[in-house]
């Protein structure tokens, strides 16, 4: 008969049983541990990121740019003209007088890839540039007379898909002929009077189609089709062509090459004017440029019935910056009127300017031009009205400013 366990006993069975499960589970643990894993957790899907909305197109009228250009100035002849003209001057005209050269304003569209279609047009106003570079049949009258207002600039662009972009502009431009321009927002000239080449061997605008092109990175061509020299309205029905080529052959040298051709007078669709232009330009260093102008023309009958005008010119510039914002420009020219075609005197006339340049800030320019100008006939005026001079010196003070 077996005898009943002692309360001590069970104790002691219920702490032996209690170790053995827990000796079991340390066992279990440690094996995980060692060489058992885990079941691999099953990845979430990568969520797909939502497209950003297309921007809105922008309203017309934000594309549209406007600037602004003013000129002020003064002239001084110290040959005194007794009828306050200098002589065969382009817009400084006017003797010991304060003038508004132009206030332009200049609203644009640009074109920058094919299929675009954008314009420009340059509205100016003043005593001085439109009365000059107005273009018949537009601000000027049928004797000649130019308004203080014209559309120095009116056309339309677009790029046609060909190649890198066929660039075609229809309307009124400036001309491409030679390296001095009509001062503008986005170009003013060195010096602050013009050239004889520029007031009498080239145009200043013509009214047509041109085509431009971008060959390369050093080659850049243009042909326009246009009514003619400095004419909105055709004087007789025969057009002229013109073509330009640009070549850049590095970050310091450019080279233009222009050309033009087409009856020009209102008598006749003959005679055809001619001209050849070539300027190049040599950046020497940041501070000092060299520039070269050269122009050569004809037309047939254009003074004497059967013999051929001629005319011929170069000049030359030279930009010595001082400072950021000090330059001294000297420009050196020479026009040969040999028929007088151009200036109506058959003469030689030369030139010699020096214009220091004052920059305040990037909008504000002021310059100042010391000149004298020669030439081989008594053509300037003096101070009792007759042409006794061969000479004639001019002090002109110039602020411009853009925006």
């Amino acid at each position: 008969m077996k005898r009943p366990l002692h309360p001590r006993h069970v104790g002691k069975l219920l702490s032996l049983i209690t170790a053995s499960l827990l000796s079991l589970e340390l066992a279990g643990t440690a094996s995980v541990a060692l060489g058992q894993e885990s079941p691999a957790a099953v990845p979430s899907p990568t969520p797909v990121p939502t497209p950003a909305p297309a921007p809105a197109p922008r309203p017309w009228y934000e594309e549209i740019t406007v600037n602004g250009f003013v000129s002020t100035s003064y002239s001084y002849n110290l040959n005194r003209p007794s009828s306050g003209v200098n002589q065969f001057r382009v817009f400084d005209f006017d003797d010991n007088s304060i003038k508004v050269d132009v206030a332009e304003v200049v609203l644009q569209k640009a074109v920058t890839k094919p299929g675009e279609v954008g314009f420009r047009v340059d509205a100016v106003a003043g005593g001085s540039i439109p009365r000059v570079s107005a273009a018949a049949g537009l601000f000027r009258d049928a004797s000649g007379k130019a308004q203080d207002f014209d559309l120095q600039q009116a056309f339309l662009s677009t790029i046609a898909p060909v190649g890198s972009g066929l660039r075609l502009d229809i309307g009124k431009f400036v001309t491409n002929h030679g390296y001095e321009l009509i001062d503008g927002y986005d170009g003013y000239n060195d010096n602050a009077t013009r050239s004889f080449l520029f007031g009498y061997a080239i145009p200043f605008t013509h009214t047509g189609i041109k085509a431009s092109y971008t060959f390369s990175d050093q080659v850049a061509g243009m042909v326009m089709l246009v009514n003619g020299w400095d004419n909105a309205k055709d004087n007789n029905t025969a057009k002229s062509f013109g073509a330009q080529l640009i070549w850049t052959p590095s970050k310091t040298v450019t080279a233009s090459a222009n050309y033009m051709v087409g009856a020009e007078r209102s008598d006749t669709n003959g005679d055809a004017r001619n001209m050849v232009n070539v300027n190049a330009q040599w950046k020497v260093t940041d501070q000092t440029v060299l520039t070269v102008d050269l122009v050569y023309g004809t037309e047939p009958d254009a003074v004497t019935q059967g013999q051929t005008a001629m005319w011929n010119g170069i000049v030359g510039y030279a930009r010595f910056g001082l400072s950021d914002s000090f330059a001294v420009i000297l420009r050196g020219e020479l026009f040969n009127d040999r028929d007088g075609a151009r200036t109506g005197v058959a003469q030689k006339l030369t030139g010699l300017t020096l214009t220091p340049e004052l920059k305040v800030g990037s909008h504000v320019v002021f310059r100042g031009d010391l000149r004298v100008d020669f030439s081989d006939k008594e053509v300037f005026e003096g101070r009792d009205g007759a042409l006794t001079k061969k000479q004639q010196p001019t002090v002109l003070l110039n602020a411009l400013y853009t925006f």
